[in-house]
């Protein structure tokens, strides 16, 4: 066993004795093993093993929080290690992080269900996906902090310049009619919080992404099975359970990757008019490939369409979109 780490800790009891512990990280043939050794005040050496696998990453995350744990219960590391994971983090984004918790912990259920209500209507007036006109995140910080004014909004990650332009009038209406028991700035906000509880929020968090991007995985890695294979995008829909719009955004994010899909983007738009094609090919030229409403807009310029309709259409313009990039792409490559 190779010894990669080892720190000596102690606390002082009510007795004024002094207890002591190490905690030690070694390596065996790609095994990673954390060990905890703590003399208890009736003198009895004790080990507990913390960890023993493959992944660094796993590793880590436990041998910090294990540590952080035993810190928030008195002891006192020898030599001075940064084991909380609000402590790995710059200055800016350990102070977004303690917003979001302070806004996940003290959301207001009542103004937060309003909040979505308005923000389900604006989407549908905007054609956009809920989550680009507000996260859930930032209306549960809307709703803890209860911003009255578009300045207050200003202070919240996530409300630039250019959603407080769009939004800010609508959201304050609604804010503006709860009562609020903390002031801006949010200065304050790390002072209230418990240092326990937000690592085991942010440790929380972490596992949540990691296993958000293992699953995200697995599902391309499912879709570029099913593509080549030739499945329709109503089989993929079944095969891998989610919605509509997260798949497009997974076949975008393949394409950006430089995965070739172009024989199947080809074979999905062949079901579409080749008039429509044309008339959003010559959109894209003309307007750009950013946004896809103003496309939308003029290819069915006088044709009002159903949500469902509207849904569809976007899924067939993603398609094109691609096709359009993946050639530019290729123009740009030739002519250099």
């Amino acid at each position: 066993m190779n010894l990669v780490f080892l720190n000596s800790l102690e606390k002082a009891t009510e007795e004024g004795n002094v207890r002591t512990a190490q905690v030690t990280i070694g390596e065996s043939q790609g095994t990673w093993v954390v060990m905890w050794n703590e003399t208890r005040e009736d003198g009895r050496r004790v080990q507990e093993c913390w960890y023993e696998g493959l992944r660094w990453e796993e590793m880590l995350a436990i041998f910090r929080e294990r540590v952080f744990a035993k810190q928030c219960g008195g002891y006192k590391p020898i030599v001075q290690v940064n084991v909380s994971e609000i402590d790995v983090l710059d200055h800016r984004t350990a102070y977004i992080q303690r917003l979001h918790f302070y806004g996940e912990k003290h959301a207001n259920e009542e103004l937060f269900d309003k909040l979505r209500d308005w923000r389900f209507k604006q989407a549908s007036r905007d054609g956009k996906a809920a989550y680009l006109i507000a996260t859930n995140r930032l209306l549960k910080m809307i709703s803890a902090f209860v911003p009255h004014t578009e300045e207050e909004l200003l202070h919240l990650p996530g409300f630039g310049k250019a959603k407080a332009a769009a939004y800010a009038a609508d959201i304050v209406a609604i804010t503006t009619g709860f009562q609020r028991d903390t002031d801006f700035p949010l200065s304050w906000v790390a002072e209230s919080i418990d240092p326990g509880e937000l690592n085991a929020w942010l440790l929380q968090e972490n596992e949540r992404k990691r296993k958000a991007e293992e699953e995200k995985r697995e599902i391309k890695h499912k879709l570029l099975e099913a593509i080549a294979r030739g499945e329709k995008l109503e089989e993929l829909l079944e095969q891998t359970k989610i919605q509509r719009r997260n798949l497009l955004q997974l076949f975008e994010e393949l394409d950006r990757e430089g995965y070739d899909l172009q024989s199947y983007i080809e074979g999905q738009l062949e079901q579409v008019p080749e008039p429509e094609r044309e008339l959003a090919w010559k959109a894209f030229q003309q307007q750009g490939d950013r946004y896809l409403k103003p496309i939308l807009q003029t290819v069915y310029s006088q044709k009002e369409l159903t949500a469902q309709d509207a849904d569809r259409v976007y899924e067939w313009l993603r398609m094109l979109r691609m096709k359009f990039r993946r050639e530019n792409e290729q123009k740009t490559v030739e002519a250099s």
